[in-house]
């Protein structure tokens, strides 16, 4: 692999670990950096695949006591085991919808026009539920019951369209939902660890012929910036959106949108 190779890389995983856990859409700054600098990466999108694992190896290091104590507690702890149902059930709309139109997203929907489109789409969308979101109801994740975990994984699925956001999605559907800032974006994070592994694993196994040592490396450079720059995002997010919520994301997406859509006109 040539050098520029390894260093787009290295943005494409700072990108990747930046954007995947505040509500602007990784898949679709990936989407889009990729059409604007050339990324010829392995084939079957791999290596944007792959990368995603970084993402979530930061939640997990981050999280792991957290994780740990829910394992442990599986078979006898009450709070433990409401945690544990309430990820699977949130996970369980995104596991069914994904599976059953994995291949129409994947070859239909992965193009910048719509990423562009739904950039500036989401942007508006979260300025108007910053506005008319209901006085919390659930401040805590704990507090979160198995109907309302379900309700936020069906928002969820919104995000299937690229430029849409995952965290997004979860979120904005949580402050709809009565579920407070702090706790919405908190509950975004673990949910990502199932919806995002079943994910890449499943997208792996699609694309296995692909997979070759020869990219080992490349993958590993932007798994690694991937997982650094997650570190720094998950650390702060939740502080930052507590004193100035989530208007400053809608406004960037707007602007992002706008500009990627200018650029894909001019050619």
């Amino acid at each position: 692999m040539e050098h520029p190779s390894f260093f787009i890389a290295a943005i494409l995983g700072l990108v990747e670990g930046l954007t995947e856990f505040i509500p602007v859409s990784s898949t679709g700054h990936l989407i889009l950096l990729d059409d604007l600098l050339g990324f010829q990466g392995p084939p079957g999108k791999v290596f944007e695949i792959a990368i995603q694992l970084g993402a979530i190896l930061a939640i997990c290091v981050l999280y792991w006591r957290r994780l740990l104590h829910v394992g442990l507690g599986l078979f006898n702890d009450h709070a433990s085991q409401r945690f544990a149902t309430n990820i699977l059930v949130a996970f369980l709309p995104a596991m069914v919808i994904g599976g059953v139109a994995h291949d129409f997203i994947k070859t239909v929907l992965f193009s910048p026009w719509i990423v562009s489109i739904m950039l500036v789409l989401g942007g508006i969308a979260i300025l108007v539920i910053e506005r008319i979101r209901p006085q919390p109801q659930v401040r805590h994740v704990d507090a979160m019951t198995p109907g309302l975990a379900l309700r936020v994984g069906l928002c969820q699925c919104v995000a299937m369209i690229p430029g849409v956001s995952r965290s997004g999605a979860t979120i904005m559907g949580g402050l709809l939902l009565g579920i407070g800032r702090e706790a919405a974006t908190e509950f975004s994070f673990f949910l990502a660890i199932p919806t995002m592994l079943a994910a890449t694993v499943y997208d792996l196994y699609k694309n296995w012929a692909y997979l070759s040592m020869d990219d080992a490396a490349l993958i590993a450079t932007g798994f690694v910036c991937a997982f650094v720059a997650a570190l720094v995002v998950v650390r702060t997010l939740i502080r930052f959106v507590s004193r100035n919520g989530f208007t400053p994301f809608a406004y960037y997406r707007i602007v992002i949108g706008i500009i990627m859509a200018a650029v894909l006109l001019s050619r």
